[in-house]
């Protein structure tokens, strides 16, 4: 469980060190970096010479190219990916071009082109049996394409989208808006229903497995679940319990009885989706919650998930740190240190490892029961915004903001 001989593993040579604190010797990192685009996760980066630390090591390590598949269509930065859920071999991928694209993960050839776009596609997913895509871009245009028949099938305006999400087993689509109004749509048919709440960003939004309830994060704090039939809010988590600054991520346990947010004031909330309360607050400073009286700046938090086959949490901040949190006891187990800042972190379905990326453009895979790094890959030149790894975690997809989609192929010992 603790960390006490070996902490330091070397990778690539001497090129990189990578050190897993233990709590007792813990130090904040280097904070500061952020990025320029809202991702559909909800969260605000702005990219500015924080970056260029990290440009000339990405530019020294631009050589090394540990990807198998590199689909480089897209004219402008990689925003977004998917993987199709059905059968895990199509990817689609959204940009800074206004286009998205479905294409094949084993040679990256081209499905479908998602044309038609006025700006940035930030948001491009699947539907639950893989039969549609959904893209949407910045302004809130937002279009549905059949995959068979390569036809788009659907579209819609609303205002400046957030975030958007199929229903996990229905052909339902919803979407959070810059205005706060969370939509709901029956594809093709377009019947809808709008979720309206205060008039601050719905930033991020997560329909519950039952399929019945979806939770949504608010920039004022708020976290709302709402009854998606009735149409109307079962639980509103705020005030000292909840949040104190804008929500930036959101997961659901498997069965959907807990939930996890993560928000700009540095902390991680677990709320119980039956009761709404809040069971449990989590910020890297201490372990068990509250933040330290020297923080002067607040460590956002940018992503979060739960493991599956242990009670185990992850929280990724801006300052580089990946927390690795016991679910039961609540503490701080493990501190896995990045030198640059995490954008999205993702839990393995059926093992203990978690993987991360970072604006260095590094993919890194984690044992989350001894903190160590199990493998690291590399061939991006820019940041990874974004990246998913398939149901049997035998591959990872990046999007990056050097223009590219990544396929990297994970091999480890234990497979």
């Amino acid at each position: 469980m603790d960390n006490t001989e070996g902490n330091e593993i070397e990778l690539h040579g001497d090129e990189e060190i990578i050190e897993v604190i233990d709590l007792n010797e813990a130090e904040p990192g280097p904070g500061g970096y952020k990025l320029s685009f809202q991702s559909d996760r909800g969260s605000v980066y702005d990219l500015a010479d924080d970056l260029e630390d990290t440009e000339d090591e990405m530019e020294a390590e631009a050589e090394q190219d540990d990807s198998d598949v590199t689909f480089s269509k897209h004219t402008g930065s990689v925003f977004c990916v998917s993987l199709d859920p059905a059968t895990n071999s199509l990817a689609v991928t959204g940009g800074e071009d206004d286009k998205a694209y479905v294409w094949r993960v084993d040679d990256g050839e081209v499905v479908l082109e998602c044309s038609g776009h006025k700006d940035s596609v930030t948001c491009a997913v699947f539907s639950h049996d893989s039969s549609m895509v959904a893209s949407g871009d910045m302004s809130g245009m937002i279009k549905v394409w059949k995959i068979e028949t390569k036809e788009e099938i659907w579209s819609f305006e609303v205002g400046d989208l957030e975030w958007l999400e199929w229903h996990p087993c229905a052909p339902v689509l919803l979407a959070g808006t810059d205005d706060g109004s969370v939509w709901m749509w029956k594809i093709p048919a377009g019947d809808c229903k709008t979720f309206q709440s205060p008039a601050c960003q719905a930033t991020s939004g997560k329909v519950l497995p039952d399929g019945k309830r979806a939770v949504v994060g608010y920039e004022d704090g708020t976290v709302r679940v709402w009854d998606l039939k009735q149409g109307n809010t079962i639980h509103v988590i705020k005030g000292q319990d909840g949040h104190q600054g804008s929500l930036t991520c959101l997961a659901c346990n498997k069965d959907g009885s807990l939930i996890l947010t993560g928000s700009v004031d540095g902390s991680a909330k677990l709320i119980n989706t039956t009761t709404g309360k809040v069971v449990g607050s989590f910020s890297v400073e201490g372990g068990k919650a509250k933040g330290s009286k020297d923080e002067e700046e607040t460590n956002s938090v940018e992503s979060v998930g739960f493991c599956n086959i242990l009670p185990l949490i992850a929280v990724a901040y801006l300052d580089g740190t990946l927390a690795i949190y016991d679910l039961s006891t609540q503490v701080l187990r493990h501190r896995c240190q990045h030198e640059a800042g995490i954008v999205h972190l993702q839990w393995e379905e059926s093992s203990s490892v978690v993987s991360t990326c970072s604006l260095d453009g590094a993919l890194r895979l984690w044992d989350a029961r001894s903190g160590n790094i199990v493998s690291e890959y590399r061939g991006h030149t820019a940041e990874i915004l974004d990246f998913t790894i398939n149901r049997e975690a035998s591959f990872a997809i990046t999007a990056s903001g050097d223009n590219q989609a990544k396929v990297f192929c994970l091999q480890r010992p234990d497979r």
